[in-house]
């Protein structure tokens, strides 16, 4: 384990900030003044005023995170003494796949682990549903399971009862690999590591958490926890939702961050709220994943006549703008993300015409970039 976790721990877990606010302490001292966290924590309180524009409240909860240091040292000596990793936002240890998905507002500053670290760096799926969910349901998490383990795909889940826990349990049947993001802190999921014990000796499980190592599980942590699974995840399956709860928001919250969703197409009578999802804008999938070329609004996308120009809803130019914000895409990228029923020269040709993209050219590929936005992305974390 690092030998600063101690001031790691102190900072991932600032009572109240945002990891937005955070991660913008980090990259400053990180990144632009070439120091580390422990240089930071030795600054005074005028410094931590002038230097990082921290108000009165912030340098209070600084300082008595300050004064509790030498508490985490002692927590940090027997998380590395009973096999625990601490991986902070800094490391190149740290899941690509979730800073990419998260960026910085909400990519938490530590990472804890147990288990095959290795797993972190493979393609990967997340499979997510109600905790009381149908056998068709459970019957579908376990084939994509299967599928997933069968190309070698890490399965992320969250250890609920319901398709989580069926997410884990299939891909071990299938001798694949999982992530299990808890709800609560590393060190109290005591009966999770004696369940899978050998599992994790094997490097086939890698337990994961964001959270306090003490703290229990709480249900504001179980919702928290959604974010983590989906943003570690290179595509998310949902076997089944309600209209309310964590896999409903967590859908929700994804589909505005313009991830892949893929949701299970309802069957005639089935009571849940997937089709609800797909007409949010997730991309339908049939039992085996497989995509599903469909249309449920037939008045708004009736048959036009040969040679009519498509134009897109408003929303979706919006999707688009929203998704070139961080970097510029390849067509097939941006089909992949709006999840609409465009086809690649229909959106090449609209995108060409229009006054806010730009293309530039990258080897033999078209890069679509959104004009006057180069200069304002998000700073790389790390």
């Amino acid at each position: 384990m690092i030998n600063n976790a101690a001031y790691w721990i102190a900072l991932a877990h600032l009572p109240g900030w945002r990891n937005e606010r955070i991660n913008n302490i980090i990259l400053r001292f990180h990144h632009e003044q070439k120091t580390g966290i422990e240089d930071f924590f030795q600054l005074t309180e005028a410094e931590w005023e002038n230097s990082y524009g921290l108000n009165e409240k912030e340098i209070c909860d600084l300082v008595n995170a300050k004064s509790e240091i030498s508490n985490n040292s002692f927590l940090a000596e027997s998380l590395q003494n009973q096999g625990y990793e601490l991986i902070p936002i800094t490391s190149p240890d740290y899941s690509g796949t979730l800073k990419e998905n998260l960026k910085i507002k909400y990519s938490p500053a530590v990472l804890y682990l147990k288990g095959n670290r290795k797993i972190l760096y493979e393609k990967s799926v997340a499979i997510v549903g109600s905790r009381n969910a149908s056998d068709t349901s459970l019957k579908f998490t376990d084939n994509i399971a299967k599928l997933a383990s069968k190309e070698y795909k890490v399965v992320v889940s969250g250890f609920a009862r319901g398709v989580d826990k069926q997410a884990l349990d299939s891909t071990l049947k299938y001798k694949g690999q999982s992530i299990i993001v808890l709800p609560q802190g590393i060190t109290t999921f005591s009966s999770g590591f004696k369940t899978y014990y050998r599992q994790i000796v094997d490097g086939d499980v890698l337990v994961l958490s964001v959270f306090h190592p003490k703290v229990p599980w709480r249900t504001d942590l179980a919702m928290a926890r959604n974010s983590i699974i989906y943003g570690l995840a290179n595509e998310i399956y949902v076997a089944e939702s309600s209209e309310s709860g964590g896999t409903w928001s967590g859908v929700k919250d994804g589909i505005r961050k313009h991830r892949i969703i893929l949701v299970r197409k309802p069957e005639a009578g089935e009571n849940n709220a997937n089709l609800q999802l797909i007409k949010s804008g997730a991309i339908p999938v049939d039992f085996d994943g497989n995509r599903i070329k469909e249309v449920y609004n037939t008045e708004q996308h009736a048959a036009k006549e040969p040679g009519t120009v498509e134009e897109p809803e408003e929303n979706t130019i919006d999707t688009i703008k929203s998704i070139l914000q961080y970097k510029p895409l390849t067509i097939n990228e941006i089909l992949e993300k709006i999840g609409s029923g465009w086809t690649r020269n229909s959106l090449t040709n609209y995108l060409k015409k229009q006054d806010f993209i730009e293309i530039k050219k990258k080897g033999n590929k078209n890069l679509f970039n959104l004009k006057g936005t180069e200069e304002k992305r998000e700073p790389t974390l790390f």
